[in-house]
């Protein structure tokens, strides 16, 4: 199958699986939907729907929501970096979950350098972001190397590695790094100097970070198509037995492709945190990993693709909790979508009879084109 055709095909075989999740999220509407009858059902499933689909980005007015707009944008930013991530880990056939537990360090790393690090304005951002995704690469360097020397399932021990972090965050935060004077578990302000500047001054916290977000999208794809490196690692992810048989340094790549992405993690942890907080205060998992893993689906680990299924999970997440507010329909509904498009994603037998259909059509067509050639070769 041509490039073209297995890009129409990813197109629609996307596209149904988030229509499917949306008219499953429906039946959850109306089943959870106050009323007494169908018709006063139907009319709480109609306005939760009016919620969630048009007034993320229009406003009651039928206007153009312009907070409302940047507040979705502002969303996508550490999405963007932990899809890639995902995408690149993905694509040399490593399911790393470790995006998840690597913002949370990334994130926190940025606030230790931006609190006790004192220094220029402009050069104390660059530092702290750039030690949280030095930090977080490294973290990566343990699913690696132990899948790369002694086989240890990298899902299996990224997945632990979460919850690592996530209580050793909490242990030194309780101990060590928590503001007292506070009511609650929170750090010390940043440091001014630290601070990401917004991109546009409306209280959506839509910071210059969602420019790097777009040129790292970029970077990662020429990368990831233009380079032998990323050639590399998508050749293990396509056939591990060929790319060792023909030279390439099978276990070196994979341990690469890991640390790669947890750069790109620590890189949106530190700027999430700089940009939109003004001191450490999370005391959970932020989910922006597990979100990042339906991005990477989404777009077929294709890193082009990323802002667009990262715009649908930010619109998605906003329209929920517009729905939560106005509606009382749970926020969680989104966690809902995300499962089910992950699973019409993973399950390999989804569509493949139109696939196959296409593979038949993409070869008759390139047959035909090259008898064509022939026969003007032949006059």
């Amino acid at each position: 199958m041509n490039k073209k055709a297995q890009l129409r095909f990813s197109i629609l075989r996307g596209c149904l699986a988030i229509l499917i999740s949306l008219l499953i999220a429906t039946l959850l509407i109306f089943i959870s939907a106050k009323g007494n009858n169908v018709g006063e059902k139907l009319g709480s499933t109609m306005d939760a729907l009016t919620n969630l689909i048009i007034r993320p980005i229009i406003s009651g007015r039928g206007a153009f929501a312009t907070k409302s707009f940047t507040d979705i944008l502002a969303g996508m930013i550490p999405t963007i970096f932990t899809g890639l991530a995902t995408c690149v880990m993905f694509s040399a056939n490593q399911f790393n979950l470790g995006a998840e537990g690597g913002i949370m360090l990334g994130a926190f790393v940025s606030s230790l350098v931006a609190i006790y690090v004192p220094m220029g304005a402009g050069i104390h951002m660059i530092i702290a972001i750039l030690a949280s995704a030095v930090t977080v690469g490294a973290m990566m360097l343990i699913p690696g190397v132990l899948k790369a020397k002694l086989g240890v399932s990298e899902m299996v021990c990224s997945l632990m590695l979460n919850y690592v972090i996530m209580y050793m965050v909490k242990f030194l935060m309780n101990t060590k790094f928590a503001d007292k004077s506070k009511g609650q578990v929170q750090s010390l302000p940043f440091l001014a100097s630290a601070k990401v500047p917004e991109l546009i001054s409306n209280g959506s916290k839509l910071t210059w970070g969602f420019i790097v977000a777009l040129l790292f999208v970029v970077v990662t794809a020429l990368f990831m198509y233009r380079t032998r490196w990323g050639y590399a690692i998508r050749m293990i992810g396509i056939n591990q037995d060929f790319a060792k048989y023909s030279g390439m340094k099978v276990a070196a790549i994979i341990v690469a492709a890991q640390v790669i992405g947890g750069i790109l993690t620590g890189l949106g942890g530190g700027i999430e945190m700089l940009g939109r907080e003004t001191t450490f205060n999370w005391t959970a998992l932020p989910g922006y990993g597990w979100t990042g893993i339906t991005i990477a689906c989404i777009s077929g680990n294709n890193p082009i693709l990323v802002p667009f299924a990262a715009f649908f999970m930010s619109y998605l997440d906003k329209g929920c909790s517009l729905m939560s507010t106005y509606c009382g329909v749970p926020a969680q509904l989104i966690d809902i979508i995300q499962g089910v498009i992950f699973v019409f994603f993973a399950a390999e037998q989804f569509l493949s009879g139109y696939r196959q259909k296409l593979v038949v059509r993409s070869a008759q067509q390139e047959l035909k084109e090259k008898e064509a050639k022939e026969g003007k070769k032949d006059e």
